[in-house]
């Protein structure tokens, strides 16, 4: 029988809480269990019946959400994923609902048009689909645990060196890692760059995030590294000891110049259900760069990157998949 993922929908907005709806009810295998207009009505609908997974506006009247999130882990963990603004206000209390155990972010609906509602539609369901197969909170399906068991029960960092790294001389400027990160990357990729030196080759990173949290997110990871963190810009070369973070709703992929290489941002169709797309950059950097590239498949969920991933593989570069025990959601690793 088919598994059925039952969601409540937390939000002020009796717009946004019927457009959620009908976007998740379009599918066989999730179902809109109720809707709550604040926290204080979720929490009557959660004894009632308790949801898979819950999608969470964080700024609502009563209670915001990063407060109810933070009485929910304590108590009754239940995945969440986290509905935001786009403001630098919102921006803020989304990172924060992540550390507090948040599965996934993503920004208000797009329903200006039909195309913009499909694609609303996409991520929706891919985020619910996220939450629900993560294993950060996979005990509370069967039981309520404290906020001690959970965060025992946490998942382990992604990238912990047996001994200090370091390489030696400059790194080449045609010498590539590229990076493919969803669900869980955020963390990942914190505890994967705040362990790297100072000198490094160029490092090309694809995080599934919402359009304008990718720039924050990568100040963020700026802050904790020896290296240099930035959102990518379109035609800016490509410089050793500096990460790149492909920015929210656009592709990333690399070009040639001459004797150096450059960010390649664009916009356009969703690629592997996804935009920015892991495979956007690893084929870019599979046909371009070949046996002198690495390519790391970080936790997430579903198959963006795998096609991208074989392409890198088959032109000699080094592939690399994070482990099933340090995922996430063990879904991109395992298709790579």
């Amino acid at each position: 029988m088919m598994e059925i993922i039952k969601v409540l929908i937390v939000d002020d907005s009796a717009l946004v809480r019927q457009t959620f709806k009908a976007l998740l009810d379009s599918q066989r295998d999730i179902q809109v269990i109720g809707t709550a207009a604040d926290p204080y009505i979720a929490v009557s609908k959660i004894q009632k019946e308790r949801p898979d997974v819950i999608t969470l506006d964080i700024e609502m009247p009563r209670m915001d959400g990063l407060t109810f999130l933070k009485k929910l882990m304590g108590q009754a963990p239940i995945p969440v994923v986290i509905i935001s603004n786009q403001t630098a206000k919102g921006m803020d209390i989304a990172f924060k609902a992540l550390e507090l155990g948040a599965v996934e972010v993503m920004s208000k609906p797009n329903v200006s048009n039909e195309h913009a509602m499909a694609e609303s539609r996409i991520r929706l369901v891919d985020a619910v689909h996220s939450a629900y197969n993560s294993k950060k909170l996979k005990s509370a399906r069967t039981s309520v645990t404290t906020v001690a068991e959970t965060k025992a029960a946490a998942v382990k960092p992604a990238f912990i060196p047996s001994k200090p790294i370091s390489v030696s001389g400059n790194p080449a400027f045609n010498k590539i890692i590229a990076i493919g990160a969803s669900t869980g990357g955020t963390e990942a990729l914190k505890s994967f760059l705040e362990v790297l030196p100072d000198k490094m080759p160029p490092i090309l990173v694809v995080q599934h995030m919402p359009e304008n949290f990718t720039r924050s997110f990568a100040g963020r990871l700026n802050s904790i590294s020896k290296l240099k963190v930035k959102e990518a810009e379109n035609d800016e070369e490509i410089l050793p000891n500096t990460v790149y973070i492909a920015p929210g709703n656009f592709h990333m992929e690399i070009a040639a110049r001459g004797n150096s290489h450059r960010i390649k941002i664009f916009s356009g169709e969703l690629v592997s259900r996804h935009r920015p797309s892991v495979d956007v950059l690893f084929n870019s950097v599979a046909k371009l760069i070949g046996n002198k590239a690495v390519g790391v498949m970080m936790t997430g969920m579903g198959s963006d990157g795998a096609v991208g991933m074989k392409a890198m593989f088959d032109a000699g570069s080094h592939t690399i998949a994070q482990d099933e025990a340090t995922c996430v959601v063990f879904g991109m690793p395992n298709k790579a």
